[in-house]
């Protein structure tokens, strides 16, 4: 923030509490305009006060006025005609430049049209590159923007995505892509992407609720990729899709989980390297969703976290960061006294997660990853960052993942054939499932009563007990159909093995694309997965010439038709999810995983600022 914000937000401050009006009079007339005597006596009066530059408070009160007075016009305007201004502040991320622009649109126009006219203003060939960010949203381009919330005199960023300067290539294209590689990756036979706490165990949801939240979580990570290579307009825009993805979700269970505070913290992090805070009340909003998960996660003081992990956890990275965040969106409200309290406490946690950058170099010769060797060395803080403690945290806390995961094989595996050809209305808990086959029940049954009884544990164990006759009698006939011999035939065709042919087709019930899905998944590797669809389209090709006479040759044919329509999609998700893992992090927490060198920057800037 440089010094002329800063007298700008001194002498806001001042104007309103003496309650002056710049666009009246004495200071302003009708007809005539700014009275200068005036207004160069406000100046010399509030620069004694304030203890700034004179001349610089006066372009601040000129500013201040004019900004006013086409407020007031751009209220009249809408009043008489309906046209609604909006305040354009362009962003490049990779130029450090700022462009603002006044656009002029009706609120009954769709947003592609605010698209078109901020794309004329600026000189673009394509809208579509333009992505318009108000209220924390983008703005849809088929949807009002009045059914968007936009307001007269509205601000609105503006990311243009598609000049092609950016250091990864087109920012528009990219986009479209990650969305696209993001839900091939989820919408997977392969099960791609699951869910897991931070220590490893899973995380069960409906389908459709399960489906929006990787949706979001995939978002999420890619912004994480464009966040380390500080590409933040990327990365904003990605956290505003996922932010669309988590809308979908039931809030009692983004309660309950960080995800969401995360993205929220996330979000304004990247408004601050934007340098949008102080022009966006969003931001407030944003930070406040935050500090109450947090506080609901962790308690009041966070104590309950304290209690598990000690003080030296490091989730105390992201309290750093929040506490700075807050900080400064105080100091633009020129809430002074607020501020300094927040970036008092900021800078205590920032004292604590100091490390020793030869004991993070010694770890990272050991082959440990910078990350995990830095969540190490802050997490045995209290010992003075031992080396040899951090080794042992590193090796317990692979051990402990490693152990969650294997302890819920069987949860996974219900939870995934749930997945096949459930819904919402029929789904059940696979923990909920195994807790009752712990107890000696049989897993079909157990599903049957939870689904009857809406996941209601209690109540199903009630049902088993007193109605297993019944639950029994309403299984699907139990006896395996033999595998179809002609099926069996034109799948050896295509190279899959003889017992997984058999069991594909005895497990589905000779359905023809759930066998082929069930061998498909089978393959587990991407050149094994190439030579069946090299192997299919070799047979394809072979009938192609003269097409089938015969009803077994057509059978065959049809066979072979879908084995290459699921192998291609197969192979297009193992490739997405390639494109979509060629960036993100490995390391299980690294959300926790903050430098902390931009946020000690801002903080010594933001301090130096208070005291002048």
């Amino acid at each position: 923030m440089s010094q002329i914000e800063n007298v700008f937000n001194l002498v806001r401050a001042r104007l309103q509490a003496e309650k002056i009006k710049l666009w009246e009079e004495p200071y302003y007339t009708e007809g005539i305009g700014s009275i200068e005597v005036v207004m160069e006596d406000l100046a010399q009066r509030y620069a004694q006060f304030l203890g700034i530059d004179v001349s610089n408070c006066m372009s601040a009160l000129s500013e201040l006025q004019d900004h006013a007075l086409r407020k007031l016009a751009a209220r009249r305007e809408f009043s008489e005609t309906g046209m609604a201004t909006f305040k354009v502040r362009r962003i490049d991320n990779h130029s450090g430049t700022t462009t603002m622009l006044e656009i002029k649109c009706d609120l009954n126009s769709l947003g592609s049209e605010l698209q078109a006219a901020i794309a004329a203003k600026l000189q673009l060939s394509n809208p579509e590159h333009v992505k318009c960010i108000a209220c924390g949203k983008i703005v849809a381009p088929n949807a009002t923007l009045g059914a968007q919330n936009l307001k007269n005199n509205q601000a609105v960023i503006v990311i243009i995505g598609g000049q092609g300067d950016n250091q990864n290539g087109d920012l528009y294209e990219r986009l479209n892509k990650i969305k696209a590689d993001v839900e091939a990756v989820v919408s997977s036979q392969n099960r791609m992407m699951e869910m897991e706490d931070q220590d490893g165990n899973p995380v069960f949801l409906p389908p459709e609720e399960n489906r929006s939240l990787l949706m979001a979580l995939g978002f999420c990570e890619k912004a994480k990729a464009a966040m380390r290579r500080e590409d933040y307009e990327e990365c904003l825009l990605l956290l505003l899709e996922g932010d669309e993805k988590f809308a979908a979700c039931q809030s009692s269970f983004l309660e309950s989980v960080d995800n969401f505070a995360l993205l929220n913290l996330d979000i304004v992090w990247c408004y601050m390297c934007l340098k949008n805070v102080s022009h966006l009340p969003d931001a407030e909003s944003r930070l406040a969703i935050c500090e109450r998960s947090f506080r609901r996660s962790y308690g009041e003081s966070f104590e309950r976290l304290y209690a598990l992990k000690g003080r030296a956890c490091p989730e105390r990275a992201l309290f750093m960061r929040l506490k700075l965040l807050q900080g400064i969106v105080l100091f633009h409200q020129n809430r002074r006294d607020e501020a300094f309290e927040k970036f008092e406490a900021a800078s205590a946690l920032l004292k604590e997660l100091k490390v020793d950058e030869d004991k993070l170099l010694l770890l990272m010769e050991m082959g440990f990853d910078v990350a995990e060797a830095r969540l190490a060395l802050r997490s045995c803080s209290s010992s003075g960052g031992n080396i040899d403690q951090a080794v042992q945290f590193i090796q317990e806390r692979k051990k402990k993942l490693s152990d969650a995961r294997k302890e819920s094989t069987l949860e996974r595996k219900v939870h995934r054939r749930g997945r096949e050809d459930g819904t919402d209305a029929d789904w059940v808990n696979p923990r909920s499932v195994c807790t009752l086959v712990e107890m000696g029940f049989d897993t079909k049954l157990a599903s049957l009563a939870l689904q009857r009884t809406k996941n209601d544990v209690t109540k199903a164990l009630d049902m088993l007990q007193k109605n297993s006759a019944e639950l029994l009698a309403a299984l699907p006939d139990k006896s395996v159909t033999p595998a179809d011999e002609s099926q069996m035939a034109a799948l050896q065709q295509l190279g899959f093995d003889d017992v997984t042919i058999r069991a594909a087709l005895e497990c589905t019930g000779n359905d023809v694309e759930k066998s082929i899905e069930f061998l498909l998944q089978a393959l587990q590797s991407e050149d094994k997965l190439k030579e069946t669809l090299e192997l299919a389209t070799k047979l394809a090709n072979d009938s192609g010439v003269d097409r089938p006479s015969t009803s077994s040759q057509a059978h065959n044919s049809s066979i072979i038709d879908v084995v290459l329509s699921k192998a291609r999609d197969e192979l297009e998700s193992l490739k997405a999810y390639e494109r979509f893992n060629s960036d993100i992090n490995q390391t299980d927490q690294d959300h926790l995983d903050l430098p902390l060198i931009r946020e000690e920057q801002l903080l010594c800037e933001y301090r130096r600022l208070l005291e002048q």
